[in-house]
């Protein structure tokens, strides 16, 4: 499976972003696909995350504020983001694990202006 993640770019405080993560292969039997995030200097955290059946987890700093969601027929997972903030400034990735292996998409960055 190959991850393709897109929609970064450079916002203003308080503004919204939404990040797709196309996948190569049908999603449909993926179990969880995730967003992390790394900012300069920091290691990369969870942000979010989704199952096959829709459930959903987010971390505590973005909760309230981003959402994500599946769309198994175009095999992509989406992470919208709103209010967002500085600290929200990092390089985002999307992320499955199939068994014994784990895949990373190449990462998009988001930057927020203060």
């Amino acid at each position: 499976v190959q991850l393709q993640a897109s929609g970064g770019g450079l916002v203003q405080a308080g503004g919204s972003l939404r990040l797709s993560c196309a996948a190569s292969a049908g999603i449909r039997s993926i179990n969880n696909i995730a967003w992390y995030r790394q900012a300069p200097g920091k290691q990369r955290e969870l942000v979010a995350g989704i199952t096959s059946g829709g459930s959903t987890d987010y971390a505590d700093s973005v909760k309230g504020r981003f959402t994500i969601s599946r769309d198994n027929a175009k095999n992509t997972v989406y992470l919208q983001m709103n209010s967002l903030k500085p600290e929200d400034t990092a390089v985002y990735y999307c992320n499955t694990v199939m068994g014994p292996y784990v895949y990373w998409g190449q990462g998009t960055l988001v930057t927020v202006s203060s």
